[in-house]
């Protein structure tokens, strides 16, 4: 399976503009450039928790498609907002547990100063 091709042509994601740069052996790195409609806020471009979400749960997803060669649907995600996300934003995924049925994701979300905005853990459906 391509799988920055798979992600790429995830229709939510291309409509996010979310971008999955890496994808091997359990971990992947991804990518979005904030814009105005993305923003929650009218006078500042800050992210909103839905696109922070949407980066989390692609991301992760895709770390786990890099080790299972399938697509992933996700069960279950958890989020912590920490901070605003501002600029183009950044992730960072790493698998925890690939199981039979299940696998477990971890996720690290920046703004384009290098602060973490977010952290996630993912559960998806491996089989």
């Amino acid at each position: 399976m391509d799988i920055e091709s798979f992600f790429e042509e995830m229709p939510f994601a291309d409509l996010l503009g979310v971008e999955v740069t890496v994808a091997d052996n359990g971990h992947a790195e991804g990518r979005l450039e904030m814009r105005e409609d993305l923003s929650w806020n009218a006078d500042r471009l800050m992210a909103h928790g839905g696109v922070t979400f949407t980066l989390a749960d692609t991301v992760g997803g895709a770390a786990l498609v890099s080790l299972v060669d399938q697509p992933v649907p996700t069960i279950d995600m958890r989020i912590d907002y920490l901070a605003a996300g501002t600029g183009a934003l950044s992730a960072e995924a790493g698998v925890v547990r690939c199981g039979g049925d299940v696998g477990v994701v971890d996720v690290d979300v920046y703004s384009e100063d290098g602060t973490l905005i977010a952290d996630a853990r993912g559960v998806y459906k491996t089989g």
